[in-house]
């Protein structure tokens, strides 16, 4: 990208609205402050262009697929063509499948109930528990984790082996981030894919931290499968996509049994089993979609999609390089801050970035950045506990909990500080924050704290 190039971008990239951006928040220490949202990672807030689409729907929603009315027939129309716009957005191939679910887990718990009988599932230990549990549920699947790699070349060779080890020679599938909800950092997914298919294996990407940040092209990537949840890409409303190739998900029994799954049902009138029912079941994405499906959630997706599409990527992403940088330099300038990383300091990134802070307990630092500062971030184990616990130099069996302070207020503790942003983050947030970060360690919080029900609060008063 040209120096002109980079500028255009520049000039055209502002934050794009969302929604709680003029919510104003009590500080502890009197006043109110606009709340600084740094917690994306978790759920993103609603783009205005979403909520006001999903507004201009709702008096028209009515029943999917099965009903006769106008309402129905219109709304069928927005799921059914919610799916071609998730399917371009994702680079989808022309026989693969947009299947809408809850979210990255339910994508992944449902991929792992199609998976075919004997299939070896090899998982790095630096994933989320959404991509690192779910195969553990099949009895007959046997799972191998990977020792977190300190390069993305250290990665791929990893993988190459362990495929190259496995016996029997049987189905496979590799489950792999497409960037860490706890680092931020990028993975060599088309490398990885490349690794996986020359040994006979299948891949899917959790693309939940990837997704909202980065274009994401299953074509481009040679990857089988692309799970990610709604409420991470600016769209609440409790949807998710699992998208990719169709085999599996159409050989595999559906994920729930219920009307909208099932083509056709008759009594057994006669024969083993007289009494029963004889199900067909639908061979599309429907196989999997029983119930009255979310189709709001499906729209959100859609219309996130396609704000983000108009906006263009290249340009959200040199602006999101700009606040990452500033995050960065800004915490580089506190020595006692440690940000974690896998990869190294110069390894490509997403807004995502996880710390901890020396004689602070993550916990109690949140806290104060909240009640003094209206900062909003993550404390604990970020559901990657693994990860968090390589990161940190821990032991397996050290103690540690997502969100639970298990020490005092400047005892360490096995947790961290995790702050994320995006398109809809200001620049006045990014410098609130490291600001906060400086005068914390600086001066200490102006504010007591104790624990309650798991969580560290402010004290009822300052002394």
């Amino acid at each position: 990208m040209s120096v002109a190039t980079a500028a255009a971008d520049r000039s055209v990239c502002s934050p794009l609205p969302v929604l709680g951006r003029d919510v104003r928040v009590p500080l502890v220490t009197g006043g109110e402050v606009d709340y600084a949202a740094l917690d994306y990672a978790a759920s993103a807030p609603a783009l205005q262009r979403v909520w006001d689409d999903v507004a201009a729907y709702a008096p028209y929603y009515g029943s999917v697929h099965r009903g006769a009315g106008y309402l129905s027939q219109l709304s069928t129309d927005l799921f059914e063509n919610s799916r071609r716009t998730v399917a371009e957005f994702l680079g989808c191939r022309a026989d693969d499948q947009v299947v809408f679910t809850r979210s990255t887990t339910d994508s992944l718990n449902l991929l792992a109930a199609a998976l075919p009988q004997n299939t070896r599932v090899f998982v790095f230990e630096t994933e989320h528990h959404a991509s690192l549990l779910p195969w553990e549920q099949r009895a007959d699947v046997e799972v191998t984790y990977l020792n977190a790699p300190r390069t993305p070349r250290q990665a791929v060779d990893a993988l190459e082996k362990a495929l190259a080890e496995r016996e029997p020679y049987g189905p496979a599938l590799v489950c792999v981030t497409g960037a860490s909800n706890v680092t931020g950092e990028l993975w060599p997914v088309r490398e990885l894919a490349a690794a996986a298919h020359a040994h006979g294996a299948r891949i899917v990407l959790d693309a939940a931290q990837l997704v909202p940040h980065h274009p994401v092209d299953l074509a481009e990537l040679d990857a089988d499968w692309v799970a990610f949840s709604g409420h991470k890409l600016y769209a609440p409303f409790g949807s998710g996509v699992l998208a990719g190739r169709a085999d599996w998900l159409r050989e595999a029994a559906p994920y729930l049994a219920g009307g909208g799954a099932s083509r056709k049902v008759t009594r057994r009138v006669s024969g083993e089993g007289a009494g029963g029912v004889d199900v067909e079941w639908h061979t599309t994405a429907a196989r999997h979609e029983a119930g009255s499906p979310n189709v709001i959630g499906a729209y959100a997706i859609a219309s996130a999609c396609q704000a983000l599409s108009e906006a263009g990527f290249p340009a959200l992403i040199a602006r999101e390089q700009e606040l990452i940088e500033r995050v960065r330099a800004g915490l580089a300038e506190v020595p006692e801050v440690q940000v974690l990383s896998l990869f190294g300091a110069d390894a490509a990134r997403v807004g995502v970035l996880s710390f901890v802070v020396e004689g602070w307990n993550s916990s109690h630092f949140a806290a104060a950045l909240s009640a003094e500062y209206g900062i909003g971030v993550r404390d604990g184990l970020f559901c990657a506990h693994p990860l968090v616990r390589t990161l940190l130099g821990s032991e397996p069996q050290d103690p540690g909990e997502c969100g639970a302070p298990e020490a005092a207020p400047g005892e360490r503790s096995l947790n961290a500080i995790r702050v994320s942003f995006g398109a809809g983050t200001p620049d006045e947030h990014v410098d609130r924050f490291v600001r906060a970060v400086r005068e914390l360690v600086a001066d200490g919080a102006r504010w007591n704290y104790r624990t309650e029900d798991g969580r560290c609060v402010p004290a009822r008063s300052a002394s």
